[in-house]
């Protein structure tokens, strides 16, 4: 439609394209054909395509020329890490344009049927030069790899990377001839992963690192071997907001209490009065524990959450989450977790529950809600690790059963660790990298070539964004 508003605006003579499909046509003659092989080509040319644009150029410095250095931390170049490069590479640092990048990775379906198995796997580049407000927007987000499904590529997925790891060595150790069209100059821009950013089985596969069993936490490893649950007998891994909404809402699949949870409190000799009681018609009694929800107090949490109205864009729209009839919270992705455990959830429980397991899971979400802040003051990280490890886990264990503490609710003690050595988590978290895995799913148009039909789009969204910026 807005081709053909166009074309008529123009001369009656003009040579517009009327359709999308004669749009096409003429960009196809352009000779600008992408190739199809088991990784995709380097990224080369799109980190040479921001410096030839002068406004991006100067956008690629502002970590030395714009950044505030008050002590606190709101971005990498904030961390310690940053500084302990430029103190070990200082040939890297002197050059203030060259690159340090983030590269995640992740699974996702392109069909959006939660019953396909369906996995194809993106790779995406971000880097930190750019300022807080860009690092993560779309526009500054680079699609370096599609591994195609039908299966997801596990611990093969290095045999993928080769091509991408292989740029990453050339761009260290070489570096490449670039023009700076800011500054007028051509330089030889060289760069560096900083970090790579994804969920907890990813990084089993990207490390090596066996991310199961006793010694899930690759921080930990043998100092925290965990305690075996003779009865539950399994390691699983939600995230912690699935844990706590499951097992308050009762959900199955997701809840950490029942019969085997009960049965390992009995087994431990621990908590007589919550122990499973079998009747004479061989039917199992599980008396409720102090987070046990009453069915008119699941009603007046799942009513809560469905009467919240949030800004466009802040989540999915929370209402659309809510199963008023099974009382289920259902297709939630991780950002919606993280804006229930962060804002929501306190107020959600704020009238039911007993006070002290409604204060304990209050504290939890406090500590999520702190480490998620935009500015954080390092003087404030010891305060908050000895919150998350005196306090709030040692609260919830008097009062949620030993299967509710597998590995993801353990991997937030060493969350302040992080932030102390890497900079803030909101510019190292799964979100963005999520949202634009979304739009990818949008390009789809052809169910037997879904990976094709990203590889057209991003070709035309690519052609479209070089030509308006020489235009």
């Amino acid at each position: 439609m807005l081709l053909e508003l166009a074309k008529d605006m123009l001369p009656k003579d003009n040579a517009l394209p009327y359709s999308t499909y004669e749009a096409k046509k003429s960009l196809s003659r352009m000779s600008l054909p992408y190739e199809k092989i088991h990784a995709c080509p380097n990224d080369l040319p799109r980190f040479k395509r921001w410096f030839s644009k002068a406004e991006d150029a100067k956008k690629l410095t502002w970590n030395f020329d714009s950044r505030v250095d008050d002590g606190m931390l709101r971005h990498p170049a904030d961390s310690p890490q940053w500084r302990f490069i430029d103190g070990k590479f200082p040939d890297f640092a002197q050059e203030k344009r060259n690159l340090r990048l983030a590269l995640s990775t992740d699974g996702f379906n392109l069909f959006g049927s939660l019953s396909n198995t369906y996995s194809t796997w993106s790779v995406m580049l971000v880097t930190y030069n750019l300022p807080p407000s860009l690092c993560m927007k779309r526009r500054y987000m680079f699609l370096s790899l599609l591994i195609q499904g039908p299966k997801q590529p596990g611990n093969d997925i290095d045999v993928y990377l080769t091509l991408v790891i292989n740029d990453l060595i050339m761009l260290w150790e070489e570096g490449v001839e670039v023009f700076d069209a800011y500054r007028n100059e051509n330089f030889n821009l060289t760069a560096m992963p900083f970090c790579t950013i994804q969920d907890f089985p990813a990084y089993g596969n990207l490390s090596g690192y066996t991310v199961k069993g006793k010694t899930a936490c690759p921080i930990s490893m043998e100092d925290c071997m965990g305690t075996w649950l003779n009865v539950s007998k399994k390691h699983v891994y939600p995230n912690v907001c699935d844990s706590v909404i499951g097992t308050l809402l009762n959900i199955d699949g997701k809840t950490k209490d029942g019969k085997k949870a009960r049965d390992d409190l009995k087994d431990m000799a621990i908590r007589g009065e919550l122990h499973a009681i079998d009747n004479d018609i061989g039917r199992t009694y599980l008396p409720p524990a102090a987070f046990t929800l009453l069915r008119k107090e699941k009603i007046e949490f799942c009513e809560s959450l469905a009467r919240v109205k949030v800004p466009e864009g802040y989540s999915s729209n929370i209402r659309n989450l809510v199963n008023m009839e099974t009382l289920k919270l259902v297709g939630l992705k991780s950002h919606d977790c993280h804006v229930l455990m962060q804002q929501l959830l306190p107020v959600a429980i704020c009238s039911i529950l007993p006070k002290d397991v409604r204060f304990a899971i209050i504290r939890l979400c406090g500590f999520f809600h702190a480490i998620y802040s935009k500015v954080i003051d390092p003087k404030e990280l010891t305060t908050l690790k000895n919150e998350i490890i005196v306090l709030v886990l040692c609260q919830l264990e008097m009062y949620f059963p030993p299967s509710f503490f597998d590995v993801m609710v353990h991997l937030p003690v060493h969350l302040v660790r992080e932030i102390r050595y890497c900079g803030p988590v909101h510019m190292r978290n799964q979100w963005c990298f999520e949202r634009k895995m979304k739009t990818y799913k949008g390009f789809v148009k052809n169910a037997f070539h879904p990976e094709g039909c990203i590889a057209e789009r991003l070709f035309y969204e690519e052609v479209l964004a070089h030509t308006g910026d020489f235009f």
